[in-house]
């Protein structure tokens, strides 16, 4: 039996690296799926790339309330309800010192990766419930667990996520609802690629043979590698899961 057999999820970031591997195991597994990002052409793009009739998508902006709501309707509308909601819409920013980085920049990365998150929270949360419980995954990052120069906001946002996962969890116990948080260490999608153009300006390679090196087993992360972690959280095999944090970091925060 399909691990998702008939369950409904929604996944923010739908059209990037992790949200659409997320999107293809889930629906191999039997969910329905509905995926969220702001470019359409993009969630086309993907929802195309995964072949599958269970995958549509709903264009929308993490940091807007009533788009939240809105792509908790439309699944509820389209599939009958909700039973996992993977927050998995992030953005980089720049790489600058925090003296040098720009206080709108700041406002944007914590708008999407914390604001974003809670709002779809909010959203989320009430539809789930009346289901009878299920699985919120919020992604966060090895850089949630610790530091890293010239990414401020990012790291700070996605620490503060854990916080809001550990909160979350609690509240939402008592409604059979489990809420973890998956850490990635670098994995081979876009943003990395912009990070490590921001940390080696001209030479993004050595950037990432720099930070390659510094992963015990020697590779970035692949989005299957995160999705299938994924996939774990949303089943029934985490029944007993909650309030936890995941890494898939390649050894990265054993050191």
């Amino acid at each position: 039996m399909s691990r998702l057999n008939d369950k409904v999820a929604i996944i923010t970031g739908g059209a990037g690296g992790i949200g659409r591997a997320a999107g293809r195991l889930f629906s191999s597994e039997g969910a329905n799926v509905l995926l969220v990002d702001l470019s359409e052409a993009a969630l086309k793009d993907a929802v195309k790339d995964i072949g599958s009739n269970r995958v549509s998508y709903c264009v929308g902006d993490v940091t807007q309330p009533s788009d939240n709501d809105k792509f908790v309707q439309i699944a509820t509308e389209r599939y009958g309800g909700v039973d996992t909601f993977l927050a998995n819409a992030g953005i980089e920013g720049i790489v600058k010192p925090i003296t040098e980085y720009d206080v709108e920049t700041f406002d944007k990365v914590m708008a999407v990766n914390v604001r974003g998150v809670w709002l779809g929270l909010k959203s989320a949360i009430p539809a789930i419930a009346k289901r009878g419980g299920g699985s919120i995954i919020i992604t966060s990052s090895v850089a949630g667990v610790g530091g890293s120069p010239g990414i401020s906001p990012y790291v700070t946002s996605k620490h503060a996520v854990i916080g809001m996962m550990r909160s979350a969890a609690l509240e939402c116990a008592p409604m059979k609802i489990r809420v973890n948080t998956v850490n990635p260490s670098p994995v081979e999608t876009r943003m990395m690629r912009s990070l490590e153009a921001g940390l080696t300006p001209g030479d993004a390679s050595a950037a990432k043979e720099a930070i390659r090196s510094q992963i015990p087993m020697q590779r970035y992360g692949m989005p299957d590698d995160i999705a299938k972690l994924m996939l774990f959280l949303a089943s029934d095999d985490s029944a007993f899961i909650t309030g936890s944090v995941y890494m898939a970091d390649g050894g990265s925060t054993a050191r």
